[in-house]
């Protein structure tokens, strides 16, 4: 069984001399690979200590660096801290989550 780490335990391995990042709900201690990270160090310190798994999936990583990070995982993101994603509710509380209107015609 995995270790489960809290994201407020995350929170606080934000620097680059003891920087943990999450990518897909999996801890990750990057600290060692900081200094040979292809797109520099800046960029992974501006993601250290929280949940990284959109710009990690932004920047497009390859396979190979997908495999890489086995090497640093540590654990598992404790699973009060994952974010579900919830389905549409049938009455949405913000207009980007509205379902599209449909035209008068069709109604």
């Amino acid at each position: 069984m995995s270790k489960e780490i809290r994201l407020a335990t995350v929170n606080e391995h934000n620097k680059a001399t003891d920087l943990w990042v999450v990518i897909n709900n999996k801890v990750y201690d990057v600290t060692k690979f900081r200094l040979e990270h292809p797109g520099g160090e800046d960029s992974l310190v501006d993601v250290a200590g929280r949940d990284a798994t959109k710009d990690f999936i932004d920047v497009g990583h390859s396979s190979e660096a997908r495999e890489m990070l086995k090497k640093y995982y540590i654990g598992e993101l404790a699973a009060a801290d994952i974010k579900q994603k919830s389905p549409i509710s049938a009455t949405p509380t913000d207009a980007a989550e509205a379902p599209p209107k449909q035209c008068c015609i069709l109604n």
